[in-house]
């Protein structure tokens, strides 16, 4: 799974200037080598006007493949290197397109040819990757959700901007044009205040103590859990969707919170214009969350439901509030205003009045670019902030954490989306980020 295309969305401006500085990237903590080597840091130029984007990607596993087939249907870009930690799929990738293939990501990020990386990693890498290549001066397309804590994403925003990049999250929601409409619709008051929105009740991940498996060759199963501990390999918690696959499970994902939620709570923020803000109290109704432990593989249908007795709650400064709705509104919202109700969801919006959505419907540009990729590859080359800017991604993200985390502590939490932390309550501004095993902890400056 996975904002409006470059000619609807106005792009803040961005240097054209080219990062230069030479010095060495840190891994406090770690036996393995502390520096990437010299040069990592010295990238090459921003490609010209003409010139084709050298892409390399770091994770080629299920949500990948399809990022692939969207760079192999554009010109702008070109295939120049692939990493993997199951270093056999990274090879027949790179086979194809006549590139390397690595096993340690850092590796690819030493290579000059490589502008750009595209990022499909379960979610508890997405900080050291997404750091370690905007440091390495590439521009970074980075799946939803973006991270896995709240303070990874802000770690992540201030490393993008430090180094100039381009930083693309997969949101493509935000490039669709019902769903652009539909926002737009809401944000200019065209159905009046908004007194509440209905959004699906996403789960929230559990916990996992599946039994060891063979690891297949040539997979660094160690690398891959990476900053996680490291438990024994299995087919149902390295793959994203099994029975069920590590995005269900709290050590790698935020669940169905993010997974989903990342497209359906990101139209919430884009509609209600928060995109650098949020939701400022979260809380649970009906039954206390207890997270299940899943000691064999199964459908992720048991832990869901689990998940979904507690109700999750949200609330805005402005006093909309966001509550549990049908499964219809999976991937969207209904927003309900005083002079009507608009419902959007992937590629769908209608209203009430049905006149409001079908007259904007008929008014679409025939320059209006859906193409999230494009749009991504377009601000590489003008160096403008692409439709769903980091900081987007990191604050709706930041939503979905708070469900997750109001589920898991089963109280009211008050939210400062300035300063973001709770408000008066310690433990709970424990949980902005997690413990990380070394050599793999966050970097030591950004």
């Amino acid at each position: 799974m996975q904002r409006p295309g470059a000619n609807h969305h106005v792009p803040r401006g961005c240097s054209r200037r080219r990062f230069l500085g030479r010095s060495s990237l840190l891994l406090a903590g770690t036996a393995l080598p502390q520096i990437l080597p010299g040069g990592v840091l010295a990238a090459n130029g921003q490609p010209g006007a003409n010139d084709r984007i050298g892409i390399g990607f770091i994770g080629m596993g299920r949500q990948a493949h399809g990022l692939l087939r969207g760079v192999e249907r554009l010109p702008a870009g070109r295939v120049v290197a692939v990493a993997d930690v199951n270093l056999p799929r990274a090879r027949e990738v790179a086979r194809k397109h006549g590139a390397p293939a690595f096993q340690d990501y850092r590796r690819l990020l030493e290579r000059k040819d490589v502008d750009a990386v595209i990022t499909a990693t379960p979610e508890h890498w997405r900080l050291l990757i997404c750091v370690h290549s905007c440091q390495a001066g590439k521009d970074v397309y980075a799946e939803k959700p973006m991270t896995l804590t709240i303070r990874e994403g802000r770690l992540i925003v201030q490393a993008a901007r430090k180094y100039n990049r381009v930083f693309q999250v997969g949101s493509h929601q935000r490039s669709m044009w019902q769903n652009f409409l539909g926002c737009k619709l809401v944000r200019e008051g065209r159905i009046g205040k908004i007194h509440k929105v209905l959004a699906y009740n996403y789960p929230s991940p559990w916990e996992a103590k599946f039994p060891a498996q063979p690891i297949p060759a040539e997979l660094d199963w160690d690398l891959w859990c990476g900053p996680a501990d490291p438990v024994p390999y299995h087919q149902d918690l390295y793959l994203p969707r099994a029975n069920p696959g590590w995005l269900s499970f709290r050590p790698y994902s935020g669940g169905e919170m993010t997974g989903w939620g990342a497209h359906g709570l990101d139209q919430i923020q884009c509609a209600l214009g928060m995109d650098d803000s949020g939701p400022v109290e979260v809380w649970t109704e009906g039954k206390k969350f207890a997270p299940p432990t899943y000691t064999r593989p199964e459908s992720q249908k048991r832990g869901d439901a689990i998940a979904m007795e507690t109700k999750v709650f949200f609330r805005y400064a402005n006093g909309v509030v966001v509550e549990p709705g049908p499964e219809a509104t999976m991937g969207g919202a209904v927003f309900i205003g005083e002079k009507g109700t608009i419902n959007i969801k992937r590629g769908f919006l209608e209203s009430d009045p049905e006149e409001l959505a079908l007259d904007a419907l008929g008014r679409r540009p025939a320059d209006f670019n859906e193409d999230h990729l494009r749009n991504w590859f377009d601000c590489i080359k003008s160096r403008q902030r692409p439709v769903a800017d980091v900081e987007i991604g990191h604050r709706s993200a930041t939503m979905c954490h708070l469900g997750n985390l109001a589920r898991r502590l089963g109280r009211r939490l008050h939210w400062d989306p300035v300063r973001e932390e709770f408000v008066g309550d310690a433990e709970a501004n424990q949980h902005l980020d997690r413990a990380r095993r070394k050599p793999w902890v966050a970097p030591a400056r950004i």
